[in-house]
């Protein structure tokens, strides 16, 4: 399963923090952002995730996260 989130996220610095979190949380999933990307995109690659999972915890770390459509 492959997701593609657009976030608020605008540091590295920051991408870097959520990143840590992410991976805590699912080890086994590839998880990276582009914040080159004008939507700033957060891509994660694993099998049994929800995507309101990932976007609970971009947005309990102060950062807007939705599904790009």
């Amino acid at each position: 399963m492959i997701e593609v989130f657009k976030t608020g996220v605008q540091e590295t610095a920051q991408a870097r923090r959520i990143l840590d979190l992410l991976l805590e949380q699912f080890p086994d999933h590839r998880i990276n952002f582009d914040l080159h990307d004008c939507d700033k995109i957060l891509r994660v690659e694993g099998r049994n995730f929800v995507p309101e999972t990932i976007m609970g915890i971009v947005l309990e770390n102060g950062f807007s996260c939705n599904v790009l459509e």
